[in-house]
């Protein structure tokens, strides 16, 4: 029998960095984390989606996350990783810098964001929490994925 979640229950987040800032995934829908592999672009691509790479079989849209959350794009470096997610049935590679940690933090410890968003753009961020002094942000896939597939079809 599962339990419902109460504010006392902990989610943890796969902690990684995008150049100096920090953000973080719910483990539950990570994958795997992959070495870095090239991917192969697609003519007429959005400029955050770096291309598409083969996954034992399956064709996998590649995200640059970085230019995805409005940031400077990563310059692909082989010390890159790919975080493989999974959301609402899509999966995805998001191009980061550094896996760094898994921290568990309370569902009460997260808080929304602030209801601040670009003209025309979706929020990319589910939540805020303070770990260990930093603010972290914690990516929603939600936001991220449904737009991939349909500029990778």
């Amino acid at each position: 029998m599962t339990r419902p979640h109460d504010d006392t229950d902990g989610v943890e987040l796969l902690t990684f960095r995008l150049g100096a800032e920090t953000f973080c995934l719910d483990i539950m829908s990570v994958r795997e984390l992959r070495g870095w592999t090239r991917p192969t672009p697609l003519p007429h691509a959005p400029a955050y989606l770096a291309g598409v790479i083969n996954l034992r079989g399956t064709i996998l849209p590649v995200i640059d996350l970085a230019a995805r959350l409005g940031m400077a794009p990563v310059a692909a470096e082989p010390r890159h990783v790919i975080v493989v997610v999974e959301a609402a049935g899509q999966s995805a590679g998001l191009i980061v810098e550094a896996v760094s940690d898994i921290h568990t933090v309370p569902r009460a410890a997260l808080e929304p964001p602030p209801a601040l968003s670009a003209e025309g753009g979706e929020a990319c961020i589910a939540a805020l929490a303070l770990v260990e002094d930093r603010l972290i942000r914690i990516v929603d896939l939600a936001a991220l994925l449904p737009t991939v597939a349909a500029h990778a079809a």
